[in-house]
């Protein structure tokens, strides 16, 4: 058994469809709360795979959030030693953050909803990916924020308001922006936490779920596909 520690900061925001696939995959997954962990305890080597997820603070609010300062920095140690390493809309800022690059409010306003992705320059680096962007397939966004593209990443895709949705760090380190983790059932809850951000967003929660359950089953079965071949690509 491989070991996987899954760090959140909202409960509800968790692995969603990834969880089956790592336990497929022969993982055992340790969850912990990014608020509450006591960070001077976690080795950041001591995992096979470190995946972190999302949540609705920004990068850069770390006087408020202070432990965002650790979290940052076991995410550096990973990518200093080139140890597989899987961020998640905020986990996916936080990466970008590590590797040096800018976090900041998105000029384009919040991208929430399900949309398509589009090619990077780089996704020929990385061709299991392209199973997602085919246009019947949409991914969830849910976001405010933007980063940067750190220096030497891969430009994986992007969407038609924000270039940078997924970048690569060499073979061992990939970041979303967006959402390829989330199912229609698990959205139930993100429904209810965020309802104070969706309704000053003015998105429609019916319409956000109809829209979840026409879209979530076929980015169920494209981002299954590609978690495997990942995983499969990282742990050869």
């Amino acid at each position: 058994m491989r070991n996987a520690l899954a760090i959140y900061h909202v409960a509800f925001e968790d692995l969603g469809s990834l969880g089956g696939i790592l336990t497929r995959s022969g993982f055992n997954i340790t969850m912990a709360d990014a608020c509450a962990l006591d960070w001077s305890e976690v080795d950041p080597l001591a995992y096979d795979l470190v995946i972190v997820l999302g949540g609705p603070i920004g990068v850069y609010e770390q006087e408020a959030y202070p432990f965002l300062v650790p979290e940052i920095e076991l995410i550096r140690a990973r990518l200093a030693r080139q140890r597989p390493t899987l961020g998640i809309c905020l986990g996916g800022q936080l990466m970008a953050a590590a590797a040096g690059a800018r976090v900041y409010p998105g000029t384009a306003g919040k991208e929430i909803g399900w949309g398509a992705l589009h090619a990077g320059g780089d996704i020929s680096r990385l061709p299991a990916l392209s199973g997602l962007l085919n246009r019947q397939v949409k991914v969830l966004h849910w976001h405010g924020d933007t980063f940067d593209l750190p220096s030497g990443a891969w430009h994986l895709a992007g969407s038609d308001r924000y270039a940078n949705q997924a970048f690569a760090l060499g073979d061992y380190a990939l970041g979303f922006q967006c959402h390829l983790e989330v199912t229609a059932a698990g959205l139930e809850s993100w429904y209810v936490g965020h309802a104070a951000e969706l309704a000053g967003a003015g998105v429609s929660v019916p319409q956000l779920r109809e829209q979840s359950r026409r879209y979530a089953p076929l980015l169920a079965q494209a981002a299954g596909d590609f978690w495997q071949a990942w995983l499969a690509g990282v742990f050869a």
